[in-house]
């Protein structure tokens, strides 16, 4: 299966919900190239953006656990090719 590049976007309501959403990127820490996740203490969140070269179900599939979180808003820019 072809692998892509994609950009996920990650925006927590609460610093409380790190532990959850760090446990899901631990869990596929192998397709992730990098990531940068910054706290927003005066608004109560943090921001997380992390690239990764995987193909697209893999991608969806991350996206997806993290998606069912209560208080996470995650999207996904993926290449074309």
């Amino acid at each position: 299966m072809d692998k892509r590049i994609a950009v996920v976007g990650i925006v927590l309501e609460g610093n409380d919900l790190a532990e959850e959403v760090n446990a899901i990127l631990h869990d596929y820490r192998d397709v992730i190239v990098g990531r940068m996740g910054l706290p927003y203490r005066e608004r109560n969140c943090a921001v997380i953006s992390i690239i990764v070269d995987a193909p697209t179900d893999k991608i969806s599939a991350l996206t997806g656990k993290l998606g069912k979180i209560k208080g996470v808003s995650v999207k996904a820019a993926i290449s074309k090719g």
